[in-house]
């Protein structure tokens, strides 16, 4: 009996200890090289780079490249791909390798130096980013760049035994990006998350996701996060500050990979000083907010305004919102006004005025927002315009676009257009019966009869 114990116990402890080597040579396919004449770089990213001529190629060569690694996949927001730089500062390019390892950052930390044995691997070109890896047949039947499987990384990459190095980013600007700093790690300054984005988390669960952010200039840069990443339910931060990132691109626009969510450190003012609250009893779009009433007074120019009103039950964030004007037939925007900043509460009214000082003269008290002659607000009468929310939807509208308003039943010239009481939401379609419309023509079922300020008006009140 004893000897049939010790038989068993052996034989567990055994196993156990085969287990446990399979699975470390499961998660440990990398070989390692330490001060080797046999293995040493032979050539240069742009050397590699200018054997591709527009069709993704095999590499015949004995070819050896070595780099800085720049990305990290501990936080899950990169996968699948390895970026390095030929330099750990003030790298002059970079290059992408795809590979088919989990939590590649336990074999590949950042800094890290790698040697790259490139005979056999496939080389190709997406949007300016070179790339390298294995390859599969796409959709469309022909070659795309894939995953260098795990069974082929230890014959293809190997981790030198040098001290990893620091990853010193490049500081830069938006207006300086170029195709030579892809793959490489960049720092921003001055940048924010745009407003059509605050209050949103970083990516949507389990889906690749891309958030805009923008400078101090408006230029803007995309960010792309993972619905994978530890740090997929963080809300996007509402300040501005620095962020730091490897450099990639979709289409022709550049995109910022961040490697954790420390990569951030958005603590300061906003460019413009607005502050956005993330407040969940504040909604960030509706379709309560409308146009109530478009003034062009027949005796004061300078006492146009535009006003919008809620008739929802909860306050609505504009951040992101506009009101576009299509000057006479225009069917292109001809200028805007950007409502980012501004809060519209429930059964409240937003008064935008074209010209604030003589606004308050004539009515006697100051306008939410101070517009400016030749914008919206500016109108005089023959013109046509959207309310568009952060989302880019357009949540209502006065005219027909590519119509001029002259004679028509949305002409408001010397006049004014009134919103009746009984409509409570926006219509993206417009239609004359919710309006009570008064000009110098009385056209199309219109009211013939000049409108004078203040009398005429009731700017604030619904």
């Amino acid at each position: 009996m004893k000897s049939t114990i010790k038989f068993i116990t052996a034989f567990l402890f055994l196993m156990t200890l085969l287990k446990s080597c399979v699975q470390k040579e499961e998660i440990d396919p990398i070989a390692t090289i330490c001060n080797s004449e046999e293995v040493v770089a032979n050539t240069t990213f742009g050397e590699v780079k200018s054997l591709y001529q527009g069709e993704i190629l095999q590499i015949q060569d004995d070819l050896i490249i070595e780099g800085y690694i720049t990305s990290n996949d501990k936080a899950g927001n990169f996968f699948g791909t390895l970026h390095f730089q030929d330099l750990p500062q003030n790298p002059g390019e970079g290059f992408q390798i795809n590979i088919d390892l989990r939590a590649s950052h336990l074999f590949f930390g950042e800094g890290s130096k790698v040697l790259i044995k490139l005979r056999g691997l496939y080389l190709g070109n997406r949007n300016g980013v070179f790339e390298i890896g294995g390859v599969f047949t796409n959709a469309g039947g022909g070659l795309s760049i894939g995953r260098l499987p795990a069974t082929q990384i230890r014959s293809h990459i190997l981790t030198s035994c040098d001290m990893p190095q620091k990853i010193t980013p490049s500081l830069t600007s938006l207006e300086e990006l170029n195709d030579t700093m892809l793959n490489t790690l960049i720092q921003l300054r001055d940048i924010e998350v745009d407003p059509r984005d605050i209050c949103q988390s970083f990516a949507v669960p389990q889906e690749r996701t891309e958030r805009q952010l923008r400078d101090c200039n408006g230029n803007k840069i995309i960010l792309n996060n993972s619905g994978f990443s530890d740090f997929q339910e963080e809300i996007m931060p509402s300040g501005s500050g620095e962020i730091t990132g490897v450099l990639g691109k979709t289409g022709n626009d550049y995109q910022l990979t961040i490697r954790d969510i420390s990569d951030i450190n958005f603590n300061d003012e906003r460019c413009n000083g607005f502050v956005f609250p993330c407040d969940e009893t504040i909604a960030t779009t509706s379709d309560r907010i409308f146009f109530s009433e478009l003034a062009d007074p027949d005796n004061n120019s300078g006492a146009r305004f535009i006003e919008l009103y809620n008739s929802g039950d909860v306050a609505v964030n504009l951040n992101g919102w506009e009101i576009r004007r299509y000057t006479n037939d225009n069917t292109t925007i001809s200028s805007t006004i950007d409502l980012t900043g501004f809060i519209i509460q429930n059964g409240a009214t937003f008064v935008i005025a074209a010209d604030a000082s003589e606004f308050e003269n004539v009515y006697g008290f100051a306008p939410d927002f101070n517009g400016t002659a030749n914008g919206p607000a500016g109108s005089n009468g023959d013109d046509n315009f959207e309310l568009v929310d952060a989302n880019g939807v357009i949540v209502d509208i006065f005219g027909i676009i590519g119509e001029d308003g002259s004679g028509t039943n949305h002409e408001f010239e010397d006049g004014r257009a009134v919103r009746l009481r009984d409509v409570v939401r926006g219509n993206p379609i417009y239609t004359f019966s919710e309006w009570r419309i008064y000009n110098d023509t009385g056209g199309a079922e219109t009211i013939n009869m000049p409108q004078n300020a203040p009398e005429s008006y009731t700017p604030g009140e619904r």
